[in-house]
């Protein structure tokens, strides 16, 4: 009885959690982030104000609802990598997967881009990411957390996806960065250029 009554009660969390988001973005770009208070959004949510901060620390937190479910995703792809998978290839294929389909034009993509809390919100985030992905990776090496491989590899695959992103083919553009970071400058075309 005690199972069915947590998994209500994790459905019923999931359920508010997804409104307010929705409720949030839906707001957010129809009025802009900065024209809209958090007390709307609990409104439109139709939940309490005490309801929304438990689930979101803060009004940006809104947009970003899924921040710990891509850090997760990010981690379990260098932890669960198929066996004989170099965790580069691992990074690589994940981040093709799942961060090079983000259109600019996407209503969301558009809305952080253009709201300057919202762009400082997401660097932060990021550097989380990148500082928990640094630990992973130095977990599956036996790096250290700091030595320069893990940090360096860690900062790289937070960084590459907007790279990726400005080209005309996203997918193509990230193997062609990791490729980069594997083989080295001097399998450039201009490698030999003075």
């Amino acid at each position: 009885m005690a199972d069915t009554t947590t998994g209500r009660r994790e459905r019923k969390k999931a359920l508010t959690r997804q409104a307010l988001a929705d409720a949030a973005l839906r707001l957010f770009t129809e009025r802009g982030f900065d024209d809209v208070g958090v007390r709307e959004v609990a409104e439109a949510a139709d939940v309490s104000l005490s309801t929304l901060f438990k689930h979101f620390p803060s009004k940006e937190a809104l947009v970003f609802d899924l921040d710990t479910d891509i850090e997760s995703a990010l981690l379990a792809a260098v932890r669960d990598r198929a066996p004989g998978q170099s965790v580069l290839h691992a990074l690589r294929d994940h981040l093709v997967r799942t961060r090079t389909a983000v259109r600019t034009d996407d209503p969301m993509f558009v809305l952080v881009e253009s709201t300057p809390a919202l762009s400082d919100y997401a660097r932060r985030m990021w550097s989380r990411h990148e500082k928990a992905l640094a630990a992973t990776l130095a977990d599956a090496t036996g790096l250290s957390p700091d030595a320069p491989a893990v940090t360096g590899l860690a900062r790289f695959a937070m960084e590459a996806p907007s790279i990726a992103r400005a080209s005309d083919d996203p997918a193509r553009t990230m193997h062609e960065l990791f490729a980069l970071l594997e083989n080295g400058w001097a399998t450039t075309p201009l490698a030999g250029t003075p």
